[in-house]
Order: structure tokens, then sequence, then C-alpha cells
């Protein structure tokens, strides 16, 4: 099952989303489970959010490995929705 996660940074996080994207990063492809990842930008190019895409069993476990990312430990995350997707092209 494929399931979006879009998260956005609370205002002003930049820095706690850098003090931990080392972490984060290790977590996307220690797990096995990120088929694509990558952060939103704003205008000036700064990140301000996440977009990963997961390919887990169900949406229990795409809550689980959400609630287990070092950005959503550290409370980068305003907000974070998770959504089944279907790949089409």
């Amino acid at each position: 099952m494929l399931i979006a996660l879009i998260a956005r940074d609370k205002a002003g996080a930049l820095q706690t989303r850098l003090d931990n994207r080392a972490d984060h990063v290790e977590y996307l492809k220690s797990t096995g489970v990120v088929s694509q990842a990558g952060p939103f930008l704003d205008d000036a190019g700064e990140m301000i959010g996440s977009l990963v895409i997961l390919d887990v069993e169900d949406m229990a476990a795409a809550q689980d490995w959400a609630a287990n990312d070092p950005y959503a430990k550290a409370g980068l995350f305003e907000n974070v929705d998770l959504i089944p997707w279907k790949k089409v092209i």
C-alpha cells in the first residue's frame, strides 16, 4: 500500500530541520519502506516541509513510521497528513 506523508514544518523551524537532517535521512534509507522522498521549498529555496511516499502494509504501519521519524520526534512539523496514494505514472 502506498501512502503519501505530507508534512509542513512549524514556522521558523529551519534550524530544527537542519539539526536533525542526518538522522532523518538515515531513517529514510534504513527502514526499507520509502519509495520517494524530498523536502518542500519556499520561494527562497528554503526547506519548509516534507513529502515521503511510503510502501507499507497498512495505514497503521505508516502511522508507526511517521511517529518514529527523527523529524517528528524533534517536533519539527506543524501538521502531518497520511493519505493513501495510487501511482499512475
